[in-house]
């Protein structure tokens, strides 16, 4: 039975305010914590044990999901005191492992939303008898990514920082997040120090003559680390076309959890969810966003691909979109907040104050 490593110590820094009061892992994708959907599906993957590191906001992830039993795992968890980076989370929860030293151990990244084959990326690295396999996806434009060459047997052949010109966008695979270990060389990562598996362990372990060995999957793949993102994310797991099996609803245009209230003239559509306690008032549309537990859109507000904090409240007719709501903020009636723009946690902004198009 494979182990598995969750990194999910970041700060989620890109995804403020959202990330104020809850670490990236777990603000809600379709209606539960996203890390849910990565735990069901490590589960779902023949996982039975799995190591959460944790550093940011530590405290809160093992009272929501405890020692597991109910997704039908073993979980514990790791909290580091200084942010010790990817490859220095890894060693530094090693002590917790259980395999043996040629034995495979999974590694996640906790921002990742994919539909890679867990099973055969193991399948892979067992097979080919690599020191450390790389989930690799193809992508249209390579250039916010680090680039994985790989020869013709499927050998990683160097790591590229994120490419400044066209000559240096060699392949369009990049490093996807996911990785199995020989568990011995997680040993080999020095401690006591932040390491960074992709800048430091992954290229020493190429110039030491190990075998890395790189596995394209190119199914669904998106990185939560943006407002935008994660939206997308949501609305993709809700309408099914991003694979969870942790959904608490059926597949469709909308997520309603069942203490929300919504009106009956209201349209919720394109994968919207609506929190547990949430309202939804008459005339509402909401299309492809995420409205959090407590949160309230009152009559008439138009509300697209934006996300809506806990207990915030979006005034009547305001019209949002590509917006973030920090939890409890306060967006009065007849206010228009378009592309990017993110209200703080608690901010209160008054009726008809802000707008893009004039008031006519």
């Amino acid at each position: 039975m494979t182990e598995a490593i969750l990194l999910v110590g970041g700060k989620g820094t890109r995804l403020r305010p959202l990330t104020v009061n809850t670490p990236k892992p777990m603000v809600p994708a379709a209606g539960v914590p996203f890390l849910t959907h990565q735990l069901a599906r490590a589960r779902a993957a023949g996982v039975d044990h799995i190591v959460l590191a944790t550093s940011y906001l530590a405290e809160v992830f093992e009272p929501y999901f405890g020692d597991g039993s109910r997704l039908g795992l073993h979980l514990e968890y790791v909290t580091e005191v200084q942010p010790l980076g990817t490859g220095g989370a890894i060693r530094n929860v090693a002590p917790r492992l259980r395999s043996g030293p040629d034995e495979p151990v999974l590694i996640f990244n906790g921002d990742i939303l994919t539909g890679l084959d867990i099973g055969a990326l193991v399948h892979e690295h067992e097979s080919t008898g690599a020191d450390v396999s790389l989930h690799l996806s193809r992508v249209e434009d390579p250039r916010a990514f680090g680039l994985v060459p790989t020869d013709g047997t499927g050998r990683v052949t160097a790591f590229l920082e994120k490419p400044q010109t066209p000559e240096e966008i060699v392949t369009d695979q990049i490093n996807a997040g996911a990785y199995v270990f020989r568990r011995s060389v997680i040993d080999t990562i020095p401690t006591g120090r932040p390491v960074s598996v992709e800048r430091e362990t992954f290229p020493g372990l190429l110039a030491d003559g190990a075998h890395l060995q790189g596995m394209v999957d190119s199914t669904y793949w998106l990185d939560l680390g943006t407002p935008q993102a994660f939206v997308r994310g949501s609305a993709d797991l809700v309408m099914g076309r991003a694979p969870s099996p942790a959904v608490p609803g059926r597949r469709g245009e909308r997520l309603v959890l069942p203490s929300a209230e919504v009106a009956a003239d209201a349209k919720l559509t394109a994968g919207t969810v609506i929190g547990e306690h949430a309202r939804v008032g008459e005339g509402a549309r909401v299309t492809g966003s995420a409205v959090l537990d407590g949160a309230v859109i009152e009559p008439g507000a138009v509300v697209t691909d934006s996300l809506i904090g806990r207990g915030a409240r979006v005034g009547a007719r305001t019209v949002l979109t590509g917006a973030v709501i920090g939890d409890g903020a306060q967006v009065g009636a007849d206010n228009e907040l378009r592309e990017g723009v993110r209200i703080w946690c608690d901010a209160t902004i008054p009726d008809a104050s802000i707008r893009f198009s004039s008031d006519q």
